[in-house]
C-alpha cells in the first residue's frame, strides 16, 4: 500500500475516533441542549465525510452509503448552525429552511444518479458546493462580527478561532473538489486534508478534554474560595465613568461595541472588558447592553404618557436596528412581548 494512502487512512481514523469521543463528551455536558445537538451532528457529519472521501473506502458501493452521504453533505449546514449556537446568535429560519431544501434536493439528485441514471449529478453537485461555500463564508462573517461581544477572553478566542479555522478548512475542501472533483485529487491533497483535520481535532480535544483526577489518584479537599477583593482605585474610577455613561444613555447608540464604548470612555478595551466581566458579572457585552435597554423599555411601556409610542419607534430609540431583536431580547428578559407587557402594566394596573 502506498505510503501516502497509509498516512491518509491513519489521519482519517484518528480524527474520526477523536470526533466521536469529543462528541460523547459534549453530549453529556451541561451545555444548552440545542448546542449539544448541533455539535454532535457536526462531528458525525465530518466523520461521514472523512470516511467517504477516503481513497481506501469505496463508499459508493456500501449499503449504508445513502445516509452516510446525506450526513457528509450536511456538514456545512451543521457548521453554520453550530456557529450560531456557539456564538449565541439567533438562527435565521428562512436561511436554515432554504438550505435544508437545497441539501435534500441535492442528495436526491445524487441518489438518482447513483441508482437510476448512472451519470454524474451536475445540478446537485453545483448546488451543494455553492451552498456549502456560502454557508462557510457566512460562518466566518458571524465569528468575525461577534468577536467583541464575549467578555471572557479565553472562551472568546476559542470560539472565534475554532469557527474560523473549521470554516476555512471547509472552503479549502470545497475549492479542491471544485477543481479536481470529489475523490480525484492528488494523493498529497488527501493527506493534507486529513492531516489538517486531524490536527484541528486534536487541538480541540486538548482544549475540551480533561481527566477526572479523582479516578486516578487521591485529591485533597479544595480550599475555600477567597472573597473577591474590593475594586482597585483604577477600577473604581473606571466604574464611575461607566456608570456615568450608562446614566447618560450611551447604550441607546445603535451598533455600540465594547471597543467603541472603551474609546468613548478613554480607556483600554481590555480593562473595560475585564471590569464588565470579572467585576460586574456579565458574560457578553450584548447582555450588559440589553439589561440597560430593557430596563428603560419596561419603564417606557409602563408609562401612560408614552402609551401611543409605537414599539418599533421604541426599539429604534433604544439602539436596536429593527423590531425583531428588540422583541427577542424583551421576551428573554420578561417572558412577554412588549405589547403584552404594556397591556399588563397599563390596563392591568387599572383593573385590580
Amino acid at each position: 500500500m502506498d505510503v501516502l494512502l497509509i498516512l491518509d487512512t491513519c489521519f482519517r481514523l484518528f480524527a474520526a475516533g477523536q470526533l466521536m469521543l469529543i462528541g460523547l463528551l459534549v453530549a453529556r455536558s451541561p451545555a444548552p441542549r440545542e448546542l449539544r445537538a448541533v455539535t454532535v451532528l457536526l462531528f458525525v457529519s465530518v466523520t461521514c465525510y472523512l470516511a467517504l472521501a477516503s481513497s481506501a473506502v469505496r463508499g459508493w458501493f456500501l449499503p449504508i452509503w445513502p445516509p452516510v452521504q446525506f450526513f457528509s453533505m450536511s456538514a456545512p449546514l451543521f457548521l453554520w448552525l453550530f456557529a450560531h449556537r456557539l456564538l449565541e446568535r439567533p438562527v435565521d429560519r428562512r436561511i436554515a429552511i432554504a438550505s435544508g431544501v437545497i441539501l435534500a434536493l441535492s442528495w436526491l439528485d445524487m441518489m438518482r444518479a447513483r441508482y437510476v441514471t448512472h451519470q454524474w449529478p451536475w445540478a446537485g453537485d453545483i448546488a451543494m458546493h455553492t451552498l456549502s461555500l456560502l454557508l462557510a463564508l457566512h460562518a466566518i462573517r458571524i465569528a468575525w462580527s461577534e468577536r467583541g461581544d464575549d467578555l471572557i477572553e479565553r472562551r472568546r478566542a476559542f470560539r472565534i478561532g475554532f469557527v474560523i479555522v473549521v470554516s476555512v478548512q471547509t472552503i479549502g475542501v470545497i475549492l479542491a473538489e471544485t477543481v479536481y472533483g470529489f475523490g480525484h485529487g492528488a494523493d498529497w491533497l488527501g493527506v493534507l486534508q486529513s492531516g489538517t483535520t486531524f490536527v484541528t481535532v486534536m487541538v480541540l480535544g486538548g482544549v475540551l478534554l480533561t481527566a477526572n483526577a479523582e479516578l486516578l489518584f487521591d485529591t485533597s479537599a479544595p480550599a475555600a474560595p477567597e472573597p473577591a477583593p474590593a475594586l482597585s482605585p483604577a477600577e473604581h474610577v473606571l466604574r464611575q465613568k461607566l456608570d456615568t455613561a450608562m446614566a447618560e444613555g450611551v447604550y441607546r447608540e445603535p451598533g455600540l461595541s465594547i471597543g467603541g464604548l472603551a474609546e468613548r470612555l478613554g480607556v483600554p478595551e481590555h480593562r473595560l472588558r475585564a471590569l464588565i466581566n470579572q467585576r460586574l458579572g456579565y458574560r457578553n457585552f450584548s447582555t450588559f447592553l440589553n439589561e440597560h435597554r430593557i430596563t428603560e423599555a419596561r419603564a417606557w411601556l409602563a408609562d401612560p404618557a408614552k402609551v401611543n409610542l409605537p414599539v418599533l419607534t421604541m426599539a429604534m430609540d433604544l439602539g436596536y436596528g429593527s423590531l425583531a431583536p428588540f422583541n427577542r431580547a424583551f421576551r428573554d428578559a420578561t417572558g412577554q412581548t412588549p405589547t403584552d407587557y404594556r397591556k399588563a402594566m397599563i390596563v392591568g394596573a387599572g383593573n385590580p
